[in-house]
């Protein structure tokens, strides 16, 4: 007995070990300062290597990681939702009234100079007026995003005493129904600030944009959370006087002076809207995400260099992104990152420091779901094995891998589960819960043929149904590398907007056919 109980404590043993030098990511917890409430608002990285954040209660903190001393920057803000590092004496913070430059101007660590840089909208008071960003362009113009205002409950209120001019039909149409709204301008946009000091109104349509972020070819993007005119939860691509769907911001438009938006048919808005780069499938991918983060490591942090990683406010979950050009327009998929390896709840901020290691900022605040504190997520150096990137194709779509595959398990159609869905633009039901999000149409895919690379990297699914405006989710089973290691992430989400113009022939080949 005590020789089959140490042959098994052997190959636990084994087993640990392999699994161990397997795993590609780290996660470490930052130690916080006792009586700093650890509720990250906003977080970014000075040239000099040191951590700055803000807090909701109002601190700015650096923190050197090389010393793992916090020292305080700044304090007295109020909600702050946002922060950019300009140089290592200054930042740019974003909270409730206004954005605010705050500089050290005597280098001794501690802000000195607060500025006002825009204060060009209004407050009505109504609590959920939260704002978000900023983040810059190439050539220094600077983006920030204002949360619609809330009828939820007795807190949906706004004050008597308001900033901005007031306009009622940001309210509600003639059911009576009360939404998210745009009283005072501009609710529900984003706005662009220039170099000379001007603030504008850029792109409307947005309900509760928690988190903004620029790629390596500068385009901006903003993702928006679920609920009312919003289907599931989205990532846009951010251009300037587009319309994202949530109607009560055109109230602040010039063509929609003396209209009430919420009386427009749907036909209208939808014909108006710029639709998602990427949808985040509620219930299943993301319920509130955050700010997405290009991973401009240069690899430092894994094989996934150009990809955004997008934070999740609900669960343990990163969410990564890898976006195509298709028909002129960005889209693609989304994928779990480094669940159930130790992340919290709450994953509101995201920042990469100078080594490539990504960090989180958590928060749970208020009724938000989520943890506080500040996580660093580090690459071992050990290839993940994971879905590196998905494309469109003709017929379908090529799953490339990050490590060469198992021939026999990914030619084998089983291990494949493919369902399309759409979601439908709508104003919500007056008896549908504000988290709940239909899919439409939902059915299975047949996959019509499967091809594997030479290299065993790249497997192509043909598939027998390929339709704009449906998301394509993808369950992988026992696909394994050649060390028998299975994928880290099996769920994958494609937003397919557009078809590449020959599956476009294709589709219309096989409609005339039925």
């Amino acid at each position: 007995m005590r020789l089959r109980g140490l042959i098994y404590t052997l190959i636990f043993f084994c087993q640990f070990v392999s699994v161990y030098a397997q795993q590609a990511y780290q996660i470490k917890n930052i130690k916080i300062p006792e009586n700093l409430s650890a509720q990250v608002g906003g977080m970014d990285f000075l040239p000099d290597g040191r951590l700055i954040a803000c807090f909701m209660r109002g601190e700015i903190m650096t923190f050197d990681p090389k010393s793992d001393k916090w020292q305080l920057f700044a304090k007295g803000l109020q909600g702050p939702l946002g922060l950019l590092a300009i140089d290592n004496n200054e930042v740019l913070v974003m909270q409730l009234p206004e954005l605010t430059r705050i500089k050290d101007t005597d280098g001794d660590g501690v802000a000195d100079l607060y500025e006002n840089a825009a204060d060009d909208f209004g407050i009505s008071g109504n609590y959920h007026e939260f704002n978000y960003g900023p983040v810059r362009d190439s050539v220094g113009n600077i983006y920030f995003a204002l949360n619609a205002g809330s009828s939820s409950g007795g807190a949906g209120n706004i004050r008597t005493v308001v900033r901005g001019k007031v306009n009622p039909l940001g309210r509600e149409g003639n059911d009576g129904r009360r939404q998210m709204f745009s009283v005072v301008p501009y609710r529900g946009w984003v706005m662009k600030l220039s170099p000379d000091g001007e603030a504008t109104p850029f792109a409307s349509g947005f309900r509760s944009p928690n988190g903004m972020g620029v790629d390596l070819n500068g385009n901006i993007f903003v993702t928006d959370n679920q609920s009312d005119w919003v289907e599931t939860s989205t990532l846009y691509h951010l251009k300037e006087n587009h319309f994202y769907g949530h109607p009560a911001s055109l109230v602040w438009k010039k063509e929609w002076e003396n209209r009430d938006p919420f009386n427009a048919s749907i036909s209208e808005l939808d014909s108006m809207r710029t639709k998602a780069a990427v949808l985040f499938p509620q219930g299943i991918m993301a319920n509130s995400p955050s700010q997405p983060l290009v991973d401009a490591s240069g690899g430092k942090f894994g094989p996934f260099a150009g990809q955004l990683f997008v934070g999740e406010m609900n669960r343990d979950r990163i969410v990564r992104v890898m976006l195509e050009e298709v028909a002129g327009e960005l889209q693609g998929a989304c994928i779990p990152f480094i669940d159930g390896q130790g992340l919290n709840f709450g994953n509101n901020r995201l920042a990469f420091d100078h080594e490539g290691n990504l960090w989180v900022g958590q928060i749970k605040f208020g009724g938000w779901v989520g943890h506080s504190g500040i996580q660093k997520i580090e690459y071992t150096g050990n290839m993940p094995m994971e879905i590196l990137t998905m494309s469109l194709t003709k017929e379908g779509f090529d799953l490339t891998f990050t490590q060469s595959v198992n021939a026999k398990e990914a030619l084998t159609p089983a291990n494949y589960k493919v369902h399309h869905y759409k979601y439908e633009y709508k104003k919500k039901a007056i008896d549908e819960g504000i988290d709940v999000s239909t899919q439409v149409d939902l059915k299975e895919v047949d996959i019509e043929d499967i091809q594997l690379s030479e290299d065993r990297k790249k497997v192509s699914l043909k598939l027998a149904d390929l339709k704009p405006g449906y998301v394509y989710e993808l369950k992988l089973e026992n696909i394994r590398n050649s060390a028998d290691v299975p994928l880290a992430n099996t769920l994958i989400c494609y937003t397919l907007n557009n078809l590449l113009d020959s599956s476009a022939e294709i589709i219309k080949k096989q409609d005339k056919t039925n």
